[in-house]
């Protein structure tokens, strides 16, 4: 292993570790804090879904919703099978009021992976689009 292998492995781990501080953040409800750590990693890795998908986590818990809506696509456009991208679009949508688009998204994502949580967002959206329906 020579010096540029060193160094590599080094900003790897320190990605890595970064990673985990924002994952720590995000869970303390501190998502701004999360994405001031997050920063250099999705920078350096913007086509990794797993940094795009904490980013849009902590995107979302910060309430920048057109932020966090932009990571969840690109997260869905690298891997469109992940079903917690899909739910957690449809909650940023749902909450930029765009509700008929966040029903599509948490049928998907409820289609996908069967559990109850995606099974009440879907629900609470559908109730909502038809009293908007009259």
């Amino acid at each position: 292993m020579d010096d540029e292998d060193l160094a590599r492995d080094s900003v790897g781990e320190h990605r890595f570790k970064a990673f985990r501080q924002a994952e720590a953040l995000i869970e303390n409800r501190r998502p701004l804090d999360a994405l001031k750590v997050l920063q250099p990693v999705l920078d350096a890795e913007p086509d990794k879904p797993s940094v795009q998908l904490l980013a849009g986590r902590a995107y979302f818990h910060s309430a920048q919703l057109n932020h966090a809506e932009r990571a969840f696509t690109r997260v869905l456009e690298l891997d469109p099978a992940d079903h917690y991208a899909r739910f957690v679009l449809g909650r940023t949508l749902q909450r930029l009021g765009r509700l008929v688009e966040a029903l599509g998204q948490l049928r998907m994502a409820w289609a996908m992976n069967p559990v109850p949580e995606y099974q009440d967002a879907l629900s609470e959206v559908n109730a909502r689009v038809r009293l908007q329906q009259g």
